[in-house]
């Protein structure tokens, strides 16, 4: 399997070469030249699989001699080292929880995928890797968590100045050793237009050896694939349903690799009827499928702060999976916008009613899915399950939750073992401006 740059398919790469470093020369993501297919058999009998099987068959054709098998099966099996159950809240409504991981959030999975390729290579090639990425929020804390300590690999953070959460923050900045915590002033979108920056300039180039940790990058993006395909056998499994069944996903959605990846997931075979990429107020999505017009406004804060982002990276991927054509999109995605006031009434609504604790996040999931069986009349339909992923604890986002329900809230073991610790915050504090930021880079070492 080889990579192209959306900007140019003709300029072929390896995925060692896409995963070290990260964004094309020609500043366009990478993609894969053409999407396997998986046996239909394979498809119909994944209930007789473990997740560990499943991972190696979904990923192994976008790897292939790039990686021994051997050292493959052992990178999927200490990235799936926590579980991610699917639960019933009610009708045909399941969430998908993704936030049993070591930061509790959903970019555990491809941090921790990503981690075990780039050890791999980095002693393959006998040199240091640096990663840089971006943040706005759980990427930071997961990226942080996934390569402290690997050896051979630095790790360098970008995060916006109060746009993150305290406990985000906390995890970004309280390890130190080999993870550098840049506090950047301005926000996400600020800060990734740096990091894309940095990528493409050749003196930086020629002192580090740089990759990203970003969704843009294939080894992240592409590995949260395996949920996707886990909460299908386990509505196999857990429903007793044939496979006759279709699945609608509903994705709280920033910066669009965790939807492009279920998009991956459907294209390869899996039987996904439908789409809704549910974000907050920053709409340019949603916008663009009414208007066809791609304009991102200033970005607006948000009490679910992963995705406040107006210029989400991967849309260009997405757009390119449907051959650019708004009207191939419109069959199989749509995206609604959300207000901070819907997201907390939907918090309150869901714990009296059904007992159940949604993160701001969640509950953007929740609304968009909601709103979609609405317009389509198909609330009960039991041919179909309808899906929203909650992709972080909601304990990480406690001081957006009304007082009233923050007892209610199940405080994780882990995250008490992490903050009876006492820890530094080791961070710098930088201005948006690249010209900083790179000087800052290429004097450090």
């Amino acid at each position: 399997m080889l990579y192209h740059s959306l900007e140019n398919n003709k300029n072929l790469v390896s995925f060692e070469n896409a995963v070290l470093t990260g964004l094309s020369s020609d500043g366009g993501l990478y993609i894969p030249e053409y999407i396997p297919m998986l046996n239909p058999k394979f498809i119909h009998n994944i209930s007789s699989y473990d997740i560990y099987t499943i991972a190696l068959t979904v990923i192994k054709p976008y790897i292939e001699k790039s990686i021994p098998e051997k050292f493959l099966k052992n990178i999927i099996h200490d990235t799936l080292n926590f579980s991610f159950p699917l639960k019933k809240i009610h009708d045909n409504i399941h969430v998908l929880e993704l936030f049993h991981g070591p930061t509790l959030a959903f970019k555990d999975i491809g941090a921790q995928f990503m981690a075990g390729c780039l050890s791999f290579f980095s002693q393959k090639i006998e040199k240091n890797v640096t990663v840089l990425v971006a943040t706005s929020g759980d990427t930071g804390g997961a990226v942080a968590k996934g390569f402290y300590n690997k050896p051979g690999i630095e790790v360098i953070i970008l995060y916006p100045y109060n746009g993150i959460s305290s406990l985000q923050e906390e995890q970004i900045t309280s390890l130190g050793k080999n993870i550098f915590s840049l506090e950047i002033d301005g926000n996400f979108d600020d800060c990734q237009k740096m990091v894309k920056k940095a990528f493409l300039d050749k003196e930086i180039q020629q002192k580090y050896v740089l990759t990203s940790a970003n969704s843009i990058n294939i080894a992240r993006w592409l590995s949260q694939m395996f949920y996707y395909f886990s909460a299908y056998r386990q509505i196999i499994i857990e429903e007793k349903i044939d496979n006759s069944i279709e699945l609608i996903f509903s994705v709280p959605s920033g910066n669009f690799g965790n939807i492009c990846a279920g998009i991956m997931s459907e294209k390869m075979g899996l039987p996904i009827k439908f789409f809704i990429a549910s974000t907050n107020i920053n709409d340019t999505i949603p916008r663009f499928l009414k208007t066809e017009k791609y304009y991102p406004l200033p970005v607006k804060k948000t009490i679910s702060n992963a995705m406040d982002i107006s210029d989400p990276s991967n849309f260009s991927r997405i757009w390119y999976l449907y051959k650019k054509n708004i009207y191939e999109l419109r069959k199989k995605f749509i995206s609604y916008k959300f207000t901070d006031d819907e997201t907390i009434k939907t918090i309150n609504m869901v714990w009296e009613k059904y007992k159940y604790m949604l993160d701001p996040h969640g509950a953007i999931g929740y609304l968009g899915l909601k709103k979609y069986l609405k317009k389509q009349k198909v609330q009960n339909d039991s041919s179909t399950i309808a899906i929203f992923l909650e992709t972080a604890h909601p304990i990480k986002f406690i001081d957006e939750i009304p007082s009233f329900l923050r007892k209610k809230i199940i405080f994780p073991k882990k995250l008490k073992t992490f903050l009876s610790k006492k820890r530094k915050k080791q961070k710098i504090s930088l201005s948006k401006d690249f010209n900083i930021f790179k000087d800052w880079l290429l004097k450090r070492k």
